[in-house]
């Protein structure tokens, strides 16, 4: 660690290795930024698998930096989504990936894990957060080890420490939200006489039962109860697991050899602020909620990727602190509308016939293409707008992967972006952005290429025209597009907000 008088290296430290803190230190390294990642567990394998499934928009993020393919071999890929249950088509969503990764979170912990190591960041286990303390030029942790206690120094610090984050709770953050109407036992156990299809749901009166076959030979069982019979804190055995399938589903279908058990509710809360001066919040130490549809660990993992770049770029010296405060702004929209999104679906889960009448109506509603279309969109993550200045529809929202020529040879967008710098895509033919951004050499990728005049897809707009040049952010959001007839004041803007001020401004 560096002593106080080098504030300048000072490295971030991260609180929590699980796929948020795993994914920030990734693109913090990618950055520049040094990087402390502190986890209390003595190892990988003490919680099990609390997240299963990758959405699209997740993983075009991990493909935006060249690792998608590591992911795609951990899992089999689906073309179902699913809103509560009911399962969503995700094959004609307008991406490179329209399905989900049927991945457990240990895999997904793993292969960031390797990413991370790869980029110097190893995982320091077996330490705990006890106390933290901001001071003018950083944050002093307070951490306990085996070896005993020690005090640490970083510039940054972010909480991605989970849902009873420690971070939060000694920063004071308000967790305001809905208290928990249910309870849901889950386990994943081998099934002796499992159920005819490989997701199985039921509805009976006292309860709802889920069981998904995610490998070969295992599945993931769910019961929901409006009280659990065991008190909240005491560890949920296979009997009570049992018991609860037999109560909603008349069976437990030979339920045995569990490989991990849990429970959760249906409480929604979120964290009043993201950020702190130098303290940050992100995943599930910013916002908790029914793990229903599959969001909790891509919203986490979205905050991520929102914060590590302009993070980096802080760090760095290239642009100012204010830029943070951006990843308040974006992130705590978005994480709010998907906790809606979260809420809806916690009432289709609700116990009871009532619930099982609009369960059926919500079913057939997902039959009609538009429906089906705008859950799935919502659902994958594809329908993300952050504000941006400008009335042209694609700025705020992720480039599409279009396939493009770069000085002759073939290419996509994506690939431009792994370096996680911001990309000035030029598709007009003259020198005239490359002179216009000159004050931000470095910061900024110009690329001159051409790609075919097809419209593109964007979702929740519809079809755009092919602007003339755009400027993609690391995370591969448009914060700015040229049709030919703007000013390029609007560009240097762009560029200021997102690169920091010109080399001579």
């Amino acid at each position: 660690m560096p002593t106080r008088n080098d504030q300048s290296s000072a490295p971030v430290i991260i609180v929590g290795a699980g796929p948020t803190g795993l994914t920030l230190a990734t693109e913090l390294r990618r950055g520049g930024a040094d990087v402390v990642l502190l986890e209390r567990r003595p190892n990988r394998g003490v919680d099990g698998s609390r997240a299963a499934g990758m959405q699209p928009r997740t993983i075009e993020m991990l493909d935006q930096r060249g690792v998608a393919e590591r992911f795609l071999a951990a899992g089999p890929r689906s073309n179902l989504g699913n809103f509560a249950g009911i399962m969503l088509d995700y094959s004609t969503l307008p991406s490179r990936f329209p399905y989900a990764i049927n991945i457990m979170q240990a895999e997904t912990e793993q292969a960031l894990e390797d990413i991370a190591a790869e980029l110097g960041v190893p995982v320091r286990w077996s330490t705990e957060v006890t106390g933290l303390r901001q001071v003018a030029d950083g944050v002093e942790v307070a951490v306990e080890r085996p070896n005993g206690a020690e005090t640490l120094f970083g510039s940054y610090l972010v909480g991605c420490d989970g849902g009873r984050s420690i971070v939060r709770k000694l920063m004071g953050v308000g967790f305001p939200g809905t208290d928990p109407t249910m309870v849901a036992l889950i386990g994943d156990v081998e099934l002796d006489e499992p159920p005819q299809r490989p997701l199985f749901l039921d509805r009976r009166q006292c309860g709802l039962i889920t069981a998904i076959q995610f490998r070969p030979g295992w599945y993931r069982v769910v019961t929901t109860e409006r009280e659990r019979a065991a008190r909240p804190d005491e560890p949920v055995t296979i009997e009570e697991l049992r018991a609860s399938a037999v109560r909603v589903a008349g069976t437990d279908f030979g339920m045995r050899s569990p490989r991990w058990l849990s429970h959760f509710s249906d409480a929604v809360r979120q964290a009043e602020q993201y950020r702190v001066g130098r303290v940050l919040l992100a995943g599930d130490a910013a916002h908790i909620h029914l793990p229903a549809g599959g969001q909790g660990m891509n919203m986490g993992m979205q905050d991520a990727f929102n914060l590590g770049w302009k993070l980096a770029a802080v760090l760095r010296g290239d642009a100012p602190e204010g830029l943070l405060d951006t990843y308040q702004d974006e992130r705590h929209a978005v994480d709010a509308d998907v906790l809606k999104l979260v809420r809806a679906q916690s009432v289709l889960c609700e116990p009871g016939p009532r619930m099982g009448e609009l369960y059926d109506l919500f079913t057939h509603l997902v039959g009609f293409d538009n429906v089906n279309r705008y859950l799935s969109t919502s659902q994958s993550g594809l329908d993300i707008r952050y504000p941006m200045a400008g009335e042209h529809p694609l700025p705020g929202h992720r480039v599409p992967d279009v396939n493009i020529h770069c000085g002759g040879t073939a290419s996509r967008i994506y690939n431009l972006l792994q370096p996680a710098k911001a990309v000035l895509l030029d598709f007009s033919g003259s020198d005239q952005l490359r002179t216009a951004t000159a004050q931000w050499r470095g910061r900024v990728n110009v690329v001159q290429a051409s790609c075919p005049s097809d419209p593109w897809p964007v979702p929740g707009v519809g079809m755009v025209t092919v602007p003339t040049a755009l400027l993609i952010r690391p995370d591969g959001y448009v914060s700015w597009v040229n049709d030919a007839d703007q000013d390029l004041s609007l560009l240097r803007e762009s560029l200021t907000t997102w690169c920091g001020p010109g080399a001579h401004a």
